[in-house]
């Protein structure tokens, strides 16, 4: 079984998250779900950015850092949208990554470093129209293209946020694919 630290999304550390972790949680993982914004959640991704922009985005992406330094190093680094920022920093710097599970984003692999480390596989999932996912599209493609071991799974649709079961976004199909894919990959490590 694997641990994990799954950072949630610019809307917070919703139900939705916590239901994801759960279903994790039930295959016998363990599921960190640290709360970048202290209790707070918020009802659309405008707010959240406007709250994170307030506490500071490095600020509150340096907290998600030290909750996984507080853990030991065999991790999975798991994120949602605005939480991938945390998670994939983590994958490729901070040595002993297991894996990483990247959802609604994926930034430049250069933006931590000069390649993807070797020997971490990777998943990456998102909506093929969804307007933030597409301006990540490439470096999720570059990113699978230079890498040993990832995968990129595109799903018919424009949600951003869809395997967040409280939000409006929710596909349940495409997020009933998005887990067993997870779990495949979890299972593989």
């Amino acid at each position: 079984m694997a641990e994990i630290v799954l950072y949630h999304h610019i809307q917070g550390l919703t139900d939705g998250v916590r239901g994801f972790a759960g279903e994790l949680r039930r295959d016998g993982h363990t599921v960190h779900t640290p709360d970048l914004f202290e209790g707070r959640t918020f009802a659309s991704i405008e707010d959240g950015f406007a709250f994170a922009g307030e506490a500071g985005l490095d600020q509150v992406r340096e907290r998600g850092i030290a909750e996984a330094e507080a853990l030991g190093q065999e991790l999975v680094y798991a994120g949602f949208s605005f939480g991938v920022t945390v998670a994939q920093r983590l994958a490729q710097t901070r040595p002993g990554a297991r894996g990483a599970l990247f959802f609604d984003s994926c930034l430049p692999v250069k933006e931590f470093g000069t390649a993807w480390p070797e020997g971490v596989p990777v998943q990456i999932h998102g909506k093929e129209n969804d307007e933030f996912f597409e301006e990540d599209l490439p470096s999720a493609r570059e990113l699978v293209g230079s890498a040993a071991n990832a995968e990129l799974f595109v799903y018919p649709g424009d949600q951003h946020l869809f395997a967040d079961s409280s939000l409006a976004a929710y596909d349940p199909e495409a997020a009933g694919a998005l887990l067993e894919r997870v779990r495949s990959f979890l299972a593989s490590l």
